[in-house]
């Protein structure tokens, strides 16, 4: 029953396309767990304010992550799909949690310390990110929050933010655990790095078949001949490549690697066919989908009527706790 299933809640930015990093970082967990949790997954449209400052890209990047999700499998009937600004309660209880919180605390956010370090000058927002992040997991009372290794933070300041309020004004929230998949904590781009647009070393997910050649082969290696056996574990190629097999396929392909026998540009190559077979259907899904954003649009209004259902029953809990609401 819906009501015994443990909760999940995570939040995407609408910052641009995704690459098959945040497919197999983030995305795919969410379609794979649909059917085991209650999920709550929602657009960050107010976090991407921090990057974003167009309109028309805001509203353009937030109608394409709805159409990336659903072309994936991610299924509006087993899962809550809103859009973070459709549910005010996330920036009414993250201020409230402003309010327990002191600013040497926030300091400690890996963002903040990114960005002093480079010497940049952060705007509010970045540095309270933690608190609107809290609040958008602890509204509907989360069991746990898919991240990466490198994001594990994020979970900790929220649970020190619920345990906070519980102590002072008595016990309001659970305190949600970080679901990480330990064998894709972080997915290498094409020069070995995390996979990233900043670094602009992505393979796109719904890339054309030219687009993917192109990117793989831009992977660099090393100057190992065709019959000399090749290091698994300092090749970015297979690193990549690995992601897309099966137990079986996987070993096969190892075996392809240490035995020798097979040069990089035959890897290249397999590693190409294999992008296309699994991009392939992304692809085509999603272009249909685009045929038809209304449907969309509408899916996602019908998750805000739900989230926001959860969400006041928690924020009304929390302004009786505080006194802001009258007995």
């Amino acid at each position: 029953m819906e009501k015994d299933r443990k909760i999940l809640v995570s939040g995407v930015k609408p910052t641009g396309r995704p690459h098959i990093g945040n497919y197999f970082g983030a995305m795919r967990q969410f379609v794979t767990l649909q059917d085991e949790y209650q999920s709550y997954i929602f657009i960050a449209d107010l976090h991407a304010l921090n990057q974003i400052k167009d309109a028309e890209t805001l509203r353009h990047n937030t109608v394409n992550l709805i159409l990336d999700y659903l072309a994936i499998g991610l299924d509006p009937q087993k899962v809550t799909f809103f859009k973070q600004s459709d549910v005010l309660a996330h920036t009414q209880l993250c201020w409230i949690f402003n309010t327990i919180t002191t600013m040497p605390y926030l300091m400690r956010a890996h963002a903040y310390k990114d960005a002093t370090a480079k010497g940049e000058e952060i705007n509010v927002g970045t540095f309270d990110y933690p608190m609107l992040m809290a609040a958008d997991i602890l509204l509907y009372n989360a069991d746990v929050v898919p991240v990466g290794r490198d994001q594990k933070q994020h979970i900790e300041f929220t649970r020190d933010t619920a345990e906070k309020f519980n102590t002072t004004y008595g016990n309001t929230f659970k305190l949600p655990e970080a679901l990480i998949i330990e064998e894709v904590e972080t997915v290498p781009g094409t020069d070995g790095r995390k996979m990233s647009k900043s670094y602009n070393n992505t393979i796109e997910l719904f890339a054309t078949d030219e687009e993917i050649e192109k990117a793989v082969m831009s992977i660099p290696t090393d100057s190992r001949g065709v019959d000399e056996s090749k290091d698994l574990n300092t090749s970015h190629l297979y690193s990549i490549h690995k992601l897309l097999l099966d137990d079986t396929a996987r070993e096969k392909l190892s075996q392809s690697y240490k035995n020798g026998g097979t040069g990089y540009k035959t890897l290249k190559e397999m590693l190409i066919n294999d992008l296309k077979k699994f991009i392939g259907p992304l692809r085509k899904n999603r272009a249909e989908l685009e045929q038809n954003k209304k449907v969309a649009l509408d899916m996602l209004t019908l998750g805000a009527d739900v989230a926001n259902e959860k969400a006041n029953k928690t924020l009304s809990d929390v302004q009786q706790k505080i006194g802001l609401t009258f007995l």
